[in-house]
């Protein structure tokens, strides 16, 4: 029978990694941010991790995430990374520590206007498609240009850099090229608002900490499976 890995241990594991990742750069772990992804994880199981030190906790639906966000400790930075419907933005703007996922301009406006009617600053992250898949969420590295001004004149929002999910492909020498191409972008940003560079997940974070990412979205990794 294979053993199953507490989740202390998987987080020690992950810690271990990172660190190596982080020395094959020359990085610092201290420089890298987790965000644990909660999706479809009990209440229960986020209060362990949450023992274990871990603060930052990513959730992909509001349905989901509204119940967790009153029965979990109120220091929790929750960050929404799943794509984020307009008609949803009301009940997240204001409640999470960072939205992630801003990729068109009707969703920028959106998050403005309500946050402007709160008289809150909601800090974002620009979401950048890093593969030409249809159906795929973000903007083309094309379009985003004009949506980082926009973001960066946008009064009640906060753009703290930009967030992308690498292509859908074992090859390492793919993935490491989008995330390449979303660190330069990043780097155009003005210096206040590079804060957060969000890419690398459970099957990539270690190619996206020796490219430049500042922050890791883990779950199953952390977590174990879904069931």
């Amino acid at each position: 029978m294979v053993q199953t890995l507490s989740l202390s241990e998987r987080w020690q594991s992950l810690q271990a990694r990172i660190a190596a990742a982080c020395a094959r750069a020359g990085r610092n772990p201290a420089e890298i941010s987790i965000v644990a992804v909660s999706k479809g994880v009990p209440p229960a199981r986020i209060a362990d991790a949450y023992a274990l030190g871990l603060r930052d906790f990513g959730e992909n639906y509001w349905q989901e995430a509204r119940t967790k966000l009153d029965a979990l400790p109120h220091d929790i930075r929750w960050h929404f990374i799943g794509h984020l419907q307009t008609n949803k933005v009301k009940h997240v703007v204001g409640r999470f520590a960072l939205i992630q996922v801003v990729d068109r301009v009707s969703l920028l406006q959106e998050v403005q206007r309500v946050a402007q009617r709160r008289e809150v600053v909601q800090p974002v992250l620009i979401e950048v498609r890093l593969a030409a898949v249809e159906g795929r969420a973000g903007i083309s590295f094309e379009d985003a240009p004009a949506l980082i001004e926009q973001a960066l004149r946008a009064d009640g929002v906060e753009l703290q850099g930009l967030m992308g999910v690498a292509p859908n492909t074992d090859e390492e020498r793919v993935i490491r090229a989008a995330f390449r191409r979303l660190y330069r972008l990043y780097e155009t940003l003005p210096a206040p608002n590079r804060r957060y560079l969000s890419m690398g997940m459970s099957h990539d974070f270690e190619i996206a900490i020796e490219e430049g990412s500042t922050m890791l979205r883990l779950g199953s990794a952390l977590f174990g499976a879904r069931l």
